[in-house]
């Protein structure tokens, strides 16, 4: 079973970001497990002090990295705010650069406004540099209207059901190919 993180770069209750893994997760395959990360607005301000190899690190740090860990792969939707990656977003990225659980992780980055170009570009570089693997077959432009921004919605409109479906595939046949070459 490949366990899939989904992290939703959105704390709006009508996020399309947070539509679209709802909508991931019904579409994915039998043999992917699909979780949404919900506590992202838990997460406190990065503070490297809080994070000294003396100390455990906050309790929502320690959840949230765990779950990485655990997770064979991640899917992403974040917003675009101002031509960049949510606060939120980039806050819950600088919590795992020293811990390292993106390395050599497969992670797709699905964005939902036709529009957004800064927000995806530096989420691929900062995940770059934490040496995750952004997966190009994972990371899809969904543009969902705001009548669409519903998970039942995405999952009928058969070409962003396609592309998400694809998106989940993506991941799961990378996870696939790592674990077999690996011999595991």
């Amino acid at each position: 079973m490949i366990q899939l993180l989904a992290i939703s770069g959105s704390l709006r209750s009508g996020s399309s970001n947070t539509a679209v893994l709802r909508a991931a997760a019904a579409l994915a395959p039998d043999d992917v497990t699909v979780t949404l990360y919900e506590q992202l607005g838990e997460l406190p301000p990065f503070n490297p002090d809080l994070d000294a190899s003396s100390l455990s690190p906050p309790t929502a740090v320690a959840t949230f990295r765990r779950l990485l860990k655990d997770a064979g792969c991640v899917l992403i939707s974040s917003p675009e705010y101002a031509h960049g990656v949510p606060g939120v977003m980039k806050n819950a990225l600088d919590w795992i650069v020293s811990s390292g659980e993106f390395m050599g992780k497969p992670v797709g980055l699905i964005t939902t406004s036709a529009h957004a170009r800064h927000a995806p570009a530096q989420l691929a570089e900062t995940l770059s540099v934490m040496m995750a693997v952004v997966v190009a077959g994972a990371s899809p432009t969904v543009p969902l209207s705001r009548n669409a921004i519903d998970p039942a919605a995405i999952v009928a409109d058969a070409e962003h059901a396609d592309a998400v479906r694809d998106a989940v595939a993506a991941l799961a046949r990378e996870v696939r190919s790592r674990t077999s070459s690996s011999g595991l």
